[in-house]
């Protein structure tokens, strides 16, 4: 029997969830729920329907997983909460100083309701959590190091487009070349959120928009530029189709770390993903975290959970057997 995937939203991300169902076996794709008039959405896989968010807990029976495709910034906090009083739901929640808060609010619904919400699922955070949790468990004495970009940030460019006067924005994440050769070199550099990464803002405005306002509020805009040397580019939407059209990414974790009765000896562990496509990739991590919910919430599991509560033998098609003996 395969694993009915529902997706709510179809954007860059909804689309990658289409095509990342496609390529899992023991799933399908039972439905797609929009904001928009379903009529005008089109979509890749013929055969699935696509209806109105309004009729989306009508269609709860048919669905074993819905995945969550909305914003970070005020999309997600209220959709997962809400939706897993019927579903077993998917997030890619990534804002990183509200992920305690998002968890608390969808643990508790996830829980009266039977359900499993796994949130924050991705690649950051996502996989490049698991590493970071990894690497400083096998290097205890030591620091962890984690470098995005450069690339587009969907989550970031989301937030400028959602303020007033803002027509499109494309946000790049660039690591500071100097802070990532220390790293790697071994030396532990105390560095902060500023020494670490810079951020580059493409902007369309809408006519007549002022753009120092625009500007400053996305400088000052916590948990996303205030921290951060922002630099703001207004072009045009001619402009920003052509020359800044994909969404790559990617990015480094590393851990560098000592070990022996004296610390003599000096490791650094690294992972590294280069992303053609940032929603793309996302979408696949989202796939098989929907399968290690649907296999959870069966063995009796509810409320929320992170790709830290999460074997990785749930992410896979393979069972046990096979994994002990292809993968270990």
């Amino acid at each position: 029997m395969s694993i009915r995937i529902g997706i709510l939203g179809y954007g860059n991300l909804g689309r990658g969830v289409e095509c990342a169902v496609k390529q899992n076996s023991d799933m399908e794709l039972a439905a797609v729920f929009t904001r928009r008039d379903p009529v005008q959405i089109k979509i890749r896989s013929a055969e699935t329907p696509v209806y109105s968010i309004r009729e989306i807990t009508e269609h709860q029976n048919e669905i074993d997983v819905l995945i969550i495709c909305g914003g970070s910034a005020t999309d997600l906090p209220e959709q997962t909460p809400e939706y897993v009083n019927y579903f077993n739901v998917i997030d890619s929640f990534d804002t990183h100083a509200k992920i305690p808060e998002h968890f608390a609010n969808v643990d508790k619904a996830a829980k009266q309701a039977g359900k499993i919400g796994i949130i924050s699922v991705g690649w950051d955070p996502g996989m490049f959590s698991l590493n970071r949790v990894y690497a400083g468990a096998v290097l205890p004495e030591g620091a962890s190091y984690t470098f995005w970009g450069k690339g587009v940030s969907q989550g970031h460019s989301d937030a400028i487009r959602r303020i007033a006067g803002v027509a499109d924005a494309r946000q790049y994440t660039i690591p500071v070349p100097a802070a990532l050769e220390a790293v790697r070199n071994g030396e532990n550099p105390q560095l902060t959120t500023r020494q670490k990464h810079t951020r580059d803002c493409y902007v369309v405005a809408q006519e007549g928009a002022d753009l120092p306002r625009i500007e400053q509020e996305i400088k000052e805009m916590p948990n996303y530029f205030a921290d951060y040397d922002t630099t703001v580019h207004f072009i045009s939407q001619e402009e920003l189709d052509k020359e800044h059209s994909g969404i790559p990414h990617g990015g480094f974790v590393i851990r560098s770390g000592n070990t022996g009765w004296d610390g003599e000896h000096q490791h650094v562990i690294e992972y590294s993903l280069k992303l053609d496509s940032n929603p793309e990739f996302t979408a696949s991590v989202l796939a098989a975290y929907a399968r290690a919910a649907y296999r959870m919430q069966k063995e009796g599991m509810s409320g929320c959970k992170t790709v830290l509560d999460v074997a990785p033998a749930y992410l896979c098609r393979q069972s046990g057997e096979e994994l002990r003996r292809e993968l270990l």
